[in-house]
């Protein structure tokens, strides 16, 4: 299972805004995309859905800009990952709706996805942005600043 590199990068971008000063200030785009080396592009993409989410909130104008829209204590990686992807769900059978799936009269797992896809959200949900935004406890020689790189693959961890 891998987060698209949309779910990742919104982490990643809420990540810093939070480090850089969380709801009492505003940023642009252009700053997060320099602190984080996200194309300036992707950012603003990300600041759209975001801000549609509730996640942040946006002025326009002269002292314009984005912040968190709440503490980042109060926003977690699942709100995140569903303010990109939509419902944290791991199989498509959980939604309502016909599926392409050749077992789907049959099948005797599907009644336990929704407690499978509550586990995934739950881990998600009790990861902060504010734990996310903190330095690292152990960090084993690695600098806070190399926390803002841009994953490599989509679904690395940061």
């Amino acid at each position: 299972m891998r987060l698209s590199s949309l779910a990742d990068y919104a982490v990643v971008m809420m990540a810093a805004a939070a480090r850089r000063c969380g709801e009492s200030c505003r940023l642009n785009a252009t700053t997060l995309a320099a602190d984080t080396g996200l194309p300036l592009p992707t950012v603003q993409k990300l600041v759209s859905k975001l801000s549609a989410a509730g996640l942040i909130e946006s002025a326009r104008g002269t002292g314009g800009g984005f912040r968190l829209a709440r503490p980042a204590a109060a926003i977690t990686v699942a709100d995140i990952v569903e303010a990109i992807e939509g419902p944290i769900a791991l199989t498509a059978c959980v939604d309502s709706g016909k599926h392409d799936c050749c077992v789907q009269e049959t099948c005797r797992v599907k009644p336990h996805w929704n407690a499978v896809n509550g586990a995934v959200k739950g881990a998600l949900a009790g990861i902060t942005l504010s734990q996310l935004s903190a330095a690292p406890a152990s960090a084993g020689g690695q600098h806070p600043e190399s926390v803002d790189r841009v994953p490599a693959l989509a679904g690395e961890q940061v």
